[in-house]
């Protein structure tokens, strides 16, 4: 064996999951290997669609523009039964969002974030898998094994396993996944086709039979490209994947998680033109097949997000149907509520139980999303009746919070407050300063930060802005950083040092309701650990004390 090695955290699996982890760890300060059992990236569009939080929190990262740049806009969805058009959906989300729905291939995804990685001095180091490891109050043993059958001895402070669901690290864990599976099999197809159809919107084809059920079906969702498409549709007999499962035991590694690609027999061309001879809204010929695969779909859910100093985040925590594009988007989450725990944990700062809030704030999220994509993935998404901005917004992900955390400050009794601790800091725009000639977003001023202390008013009741800006540094050893920000006709009080800017158009106050004078602690993953009104020292150090250690 080789010699032993040793770092702060040993994230398995390089998909879009593990990527984001170490990309976030390393931005933190923190070192970190990365590896995988893959010997390159594979070139296949699985995960295509990335939802407005996603790139709320590649915003915050310094990422968002690479991302906009590689992908294209989901504008909607065409629905049509029996070819009969059955209206459109429009994606439209409310204007404070910055950011609409985006379609990247995951391929594109994960390269984009395997060099964001690399500007921080860290890469994948392929054809590398865990084969065991064993923790002990200290950290954690890791042994490695390449392609070539070396193996390596690796000690860290925290292992995470972002390794998919066949995960070594979740049955090393002896971590449950319980959960079922569908009988259904589909063909997924990365294609070119030359339809009118309006570019940007989603396509849906059915067919119900006499008795009103789905017989047949087409799903198409566009990619960067001219007339580029992830198509998913019904599997013909003879492409079934099952018949060699049943020869050869459950897919994946006998498991028993059938989930996601399942190999064997790749539809060709001539599969696909047969199921769009039969559904597509207009007569089109497919072209330019880059890939295809069968695949199967089951719903799965840990009973824990991890043990001690071992988590499991993305595919190895909870794997759900693809209704909605939840799960990359999910498991990303998963990585950024992760990473900067670790980080104040590693740096000495972090409450003893900050890394057990991980399983406390995001096994809930994971239960409500398997939950939920199983209900529309059977029933559609009317099984959850509500309003269209409701339904939207939960698809984008901005509706995820952790009101109920152990780590966030619940407002006092009789304040009824929309926006809460544990809620994601929405942006806003119109914030002026004294140089810039033009405006800027709150997640301007957010981006590329740690925790950071919102202070709003222009002679706020309570502490003044420098003393809560003192107090923050000092009640986090130098981590947190303050903004003011002051009433559009207020004039700022240069003196005080702290950063500020004018809310001239209202949208601070009117989306955080400031009142005569707030402080809002902003995590490093975008939510609120706390809302202080009046904003005091006192009120500012209990709310830190469920974070940051003595």
């Amino acid at each position: 064996m080789a010699r032993s090695e040793s770092t702060d955290v040993l994230v398995v699996g390089a998909g879009p999951v593990g990527l984001t982890l170490a990309a976030e760890l390393r931005r933190a300060g923190v070192a970190c290997r990365i590896v995988d059992r893959l010997p390159a990236r594979l070139p296949y569009a699985k995960a295509v669609g990335i939802q407005p939080r996603t790139l709320e929190l590649f915003d915050r990262m310094g990422l968002v523009r690479e991302v906009l740049d590689a992908a294209v806009p989901m504008r909607g969805q065409l629905t049509y039964v029996n070819g009969a058009e059955q209206g459109r959906v429009e994606l439209s989300l409310p204007p404070e969002v910055p950011y609409g729905f985006a379609s990247l291939p995951q391929c594109d995804t994960e390269r984009l974030l395997e060099e964001f990685l690399g500007r921080h001095g860290t890469g994948i180091e392929r054809s590398t898998a865990l084969v065991a490891f064993a923790q002990d109050p200290a950290g954690v043993t890791s042994r490695l094994t390449t392609a070539a059958g070396v193996e390596e001895e690796v000690r860290s402070r925290f292992l995470v396993g972002c390794d998919g669901a066949h995960s070594v690290v979740r049955k090393g864990l002896g971590l449950t996944f319980e959960g079922g599976a569908f009988p259904e099999e589909y063909m997924l197809a990365d294609v070119e086709v030359g339809w009118s159809l309006p570019p940007g919107y989603g396509v849906r084809s059915m067919h119900r039979g006499e008795d009103g059920a789905v017989d047949d079906l087409l799903v198409c969702i566009p990619l960067p490209g001219n007339g580029r498409y992830r198509m998913s549709m019904l599997v013909p007999p003879e492409l079934s994947a099952a018949r060699q499962v049943e020869a050869s035991g459950p897919a994946g590694g006998g498991d028993g998680v059938a989930h996601g690609l399942e190999g064997g027999t790749a539809p060709g061309l001539a599969d696909i033109q047969n199921v769009l001879d039969r559904l597509a809204p207009e007569p089109v010929t497919a072209s330019a097949l880059r890939w295809s695969s069968v695949f199967r779909i089951s719903h799965r859910l840990v009973d824990r997000y991890g043990e001690g100093r071992v988590f499991v985040a993305g595919d190895a925590a909870h794997i759900h149907p693809p209704t909605g594009a939840q799960g990359m988007n999910t498991g990303i989450q998963d990585a950024c509520n992760l990473a900067w725990k670790l980080a104040l944990a590693l740096g000495g700062a972090a409450h003893p139980h900050l890394p057990a809030s991980y399983d406390a704030e995001r096994h809930p999220v994971g239960e409500e999303v398997v939950g939920r994509t199983v209900r529309h993935a059977a029933e559609g998404v009317q099984a959850d009746p509500t309003d269209v901005e409701t339904l939207l917004l939960r698809e984008a992900q901005l509706l995820v919070g952790y009101r109920e955390s152990p780590i966030v400050t619940p407002l006092p009794p009789g304040d009824e407050a929309t926006l809460r601790p544990g809620d994601r800091a929405p942006d806003c725009g119109g914030l002026s300063g004294d140089i810039a000639a033009y405006p800027v977003r709150l997640f301007d001023l957010l981006r590329g930060r740690g925790h950071v202390l919102v202070v709003y008013g222009s002679h706020p009741a309570g502490d003044t802005p420098a003393d809560l800006a003192a107090a923050a540094r000092e009640l986090t050893g130098g981590r947190m950083e303050a903004h003011w920000i002051l009433p559009a006709d207020a004039p700022p009080d240069e003196a005080t040092g702290v950063p500020h800017h004018h809310d001239s158009r209202g949208e601070f106050a009117l989306r955080y309701g400031g009142g005569e004078g707030a402080a809002f602690v902003v995590r490093p993953d975008g939510y609120l650990t706390a809302c202080l009104r009046p904003p005091t020292v006192g009120g500012l150090k209990e709310a830190l004390g469920k974070v940051f250690g003595p």
